[in-house]
């Protein structure tokens, strides 16, 4: 993996997934190890992020390397007009890596094709968010005991979700079987549908949320995100489609478990936040172990 760019899920095989996770699991045990000491890490956010964003540079800087970079577009030359050819060669100059975030789709991989060092993909429009994927499959595993052979249920904006696009993906190599809930108007894009038809494996599809729990061994919901939609009263129309709350995991496995890439809005009420089940805070804490184990392998440390 070492030098190798991450932009989408397919980029490394199942076997380098499993490495990562492998990894992560020995960072989790000791996350202070600075041995990026002299490396400098670029984070190029072009839309906002909280975890994704933070996590990266916590990872990076619990392993002694340097962070530098903007938070907002409109803080950068990217205001004044400048190319994203032009921001990634200059910031190539002053970084080891690049993890960079960009509402268009197709942006990472352009950037990992003129820079001239390893670019890390922090999510690309509605396309994909594959070290979100990474960290999701090391929650499956830590929670479940294995990735093999789960039902997995994914609820609300499947349509726009990048973090479902990239998860779905990834299962198909563990023979999951998907149970897909969303309004009409957020379904699961037709493409990721055949990524599942072409590995023979089941997807069920539901409109209602209760039908889908107690088969489930993961519960990852998502928030209908407004920012996707070009019509406001098509948001409005769905973006209170699916709430979850305490009762309804009355009839739940024991062992599932609820993930969420987050932010919330309101699809998940507070309630549930004291239930065993609710894993979301935990699924974000191990994304500074995944991607200290990214940083690390792309760097060639470990």
């Amino acid at each position: 993996m070492k030098n190798r760019s991450l932009i989408s899920i397919d980029d490394f095989s199942k076997a380098e997934w499993i490495k990562i996770l492998d990894i992560a699991e020995d960072f989790e045990k000791n996350p202070k190890q600075r041995i990026l000491e002299g490396q400098v890490v670029a984070t190029l956010f072009f839309e906002p992020s909280t975890r994704t964003r933070l996590s990266f540079e916590s990872a990076a800087s619990y392993l002694g390397a340097k962070v530098i970079g903007f938070t907002d577009a409109a803080s950068s030359s990217v205001k004044k007009g400048e190319t994203l050819n032009d921001t990634i060669l200059t910031v190539s100059n002053y970084s080891d890596i690049i993890v960079m975030r960009h509402p268009r789709e197709g942006s990472a991989r352009y950037a990992s094709e003129v820079a001239p060092v390893p670019v890390i993909n922090a999510g690309d429009g509605a396309n994909q968010h594959p070290t979100q994927t990474l960290l999701d499959l090391y929650s499956i595993r830590k929670t479940q005991g294995t990735l093999d052979d789960l039902n997995i249920t994914f609820v609300g904006d499947l349509k726009y979700g990048r973090t479902v696009h990239s998860l779905v993906i990834a299962l198909c190599n563990f023979n999951a079987t998907f149970h897909l809930v969303s309004p009409q108007e957020l379904k699961l894009p037709s493409y990721i549908k055949r990524h599942i038809k072409e590995r023979k494996l089941k997807y069920h599809q539901y409109t209602d949320l209760n039908e889908a729990i107690p088969s489930s061994d993961i519960l990852y919901m998502t928030r209908v995100q407004k920012e996707r939609f070009s019509d406001p009263i098509e948001y409005e129309k769905v973006k209170n489609a699916y709430i979850l709350n305490n009762a309804m995991l009355e009839d739940a496995k024991e062992k599932m478990k609820v993930l969420h890439p987050l932010p919330r809005v309101n699809e998940i009420n507070e309630d549930v936040d004291t239930n065993p089940k609710a894993y979301y805070f935990q699924q974000a804490q191990n994304g500074v172990y995944v991607r200290q184990a990214l940083l690390t392998s792309i760097l060639g440390v470990k």
